[in-house]
C-alpha cells in the first residue's frame, strides 16, 4: 500500500517511509505488510490487512478511525504486546522478531511508556508514589525513585498536589499523574490509548498539550490513539484507519 504524506519538504526530510530511503535512525516504529488474524476457520477475523506505516521521532502522531478498525491492535503490535500474523515490525531500530520472552519484556520496560483512558492509579499511594512505581518495580532505590517522580510531577504541573491521593484529584489531574508515571523511566516511545476519552474538552486539551510539551523531542516518538476530534489539531501527523487498513497518511499543523 502506498502511503501519502503532506508534510512540507523542509519538515519531512528524513522521516519518509523506508522504501523512500529514510534513515532508520529517524524512524521510531516501522511496519511493513503487517497483518493480524484472530481465531481459526470460519471464526477467523482479520483485524489488520497489510499495514505499511512509519512513526518518526520528534512528532506526535495521531491514529484515528472508528471503533473496531484495528487501531488498538496496531499499537499493540507496534509496542511488542502482540505478535503480527505476518509482516515486519521494527521498534527503535530493533527487529521485534529477534526478541522473545524475558528479553522482549525487558525491552518494553526500558523503552516504552503507556498512557491509557483509565488512569489505573493505586488508590492507597500518593500521586508522586504512583508516578514512582515503575522505577521501584525495576529496583531503583525508593528515595531516588521519588526524587525522579517529583521532577516529573513538577513538569506536569502537579508539584503542589504530589502528596494527594488519587481520590483527591480531578480526572485531568489523575491523567497527568499517569503521564508522569509513563515518563518516569524516560522511554523513547510513548503510546497513549484514548487519553482524553474520560475528560471534558478543556481537560482533554490540557492533557494533549502536556503530552506535546513533555514528549515531542528529537529522541522520542509519541503515538496517540483517539476518537476525540476536539484534539486533532494538536497532532503533527494523522493516520486514519478503516477496516484494518490505512485510509490516509498526512500531517496536520499543530
Amino acid at each position: 500500500m502506498v502511503l501519502h504524506s503532506e508534510v512540507p519538504e523542509d519538515r519531512a526530510r528524513g522521516t519518509e517511509d523506508h522504501r523512500s530511503g529514510s534513515s532508520a535512525a529517524e524512524t521510531a516504529v516501522y511496519c511493513r505488510g503487517v497483518t493480524k488474524e484472530f481465531g481459526t476457520g470460519e471464526a477467523k477475523v482479520r483485524a489488520l490487512r497489510g499495514i505499511d506505516v512509519h512513526i518518526p521521532y520528534g512528532r506526535m502522531t495521531l491514529l484515528v478511525g472508528p471503533s473496531g478498525c484495528g487501531k488498538t491492535t496496531l499499537i499493540s503490535i507496534m509496542a511488542g504486546l502482540l505478535d503480527p500474523t505476518a509482516g515486519e515490525v521494527s521498534l527503535l531500530g530493533c527487529d521485534l522478531r529477534s526478541l522473545s520472552g524475558s528479553r522482549l519484556v525487558q525491552f518494553r520496560a526500558e523503552n516504552i511508556g503507556f498512557v491509557f483512558q483509565q488512569y489505573n492509579l493505586l488508590p492507597s499511594l500518593t500521586a508522586v508514589e504512583n508516578a514512582a512505581v515503575p522505577l521501584i518495580i525495576r529496583g531503583v532505590r525508593r528515595s531516588l525513585a521519588i526524587e525522579r517522580a517529583m521532577a516529573l510531577m513538577t513538569e506536569v504541573g502537579l508539584r503542589e498536589r504530589a502528596q494527594a491521593l488519587p481520590a483527591q484529584l480531578s480526572g485531568g489531574q489523575q491523567q497527568r499523574v499517569a503521564i508522569a508515571r509513563a515518563l518516569v523511566h524516560e522511554p523513547r516511545l510513548l503510546v497513549c490509548d484514548e487519553p482524553t476519552a474520560a475528560l471534558d474538552a478543556q481537560s482533554g486539551r490540557t492533557v494533549m498539550n502536556l503530552i506535546r510539551r513533555v514528549t515531542v523531542r528529537s529522541d522520542r516518538a509519541v503515538i496517540v490513539v483517539t476518537h476525540d476530534s476536539r484534539v486533532f489539531d494538536l497532532g503533527d501527523r494523522i493516520i486514519a484507519m478503516s477496516d484494518g487498513l490505512i485510509d490516509n497518511h498526512q500531517r496536520e499543523a499543530p
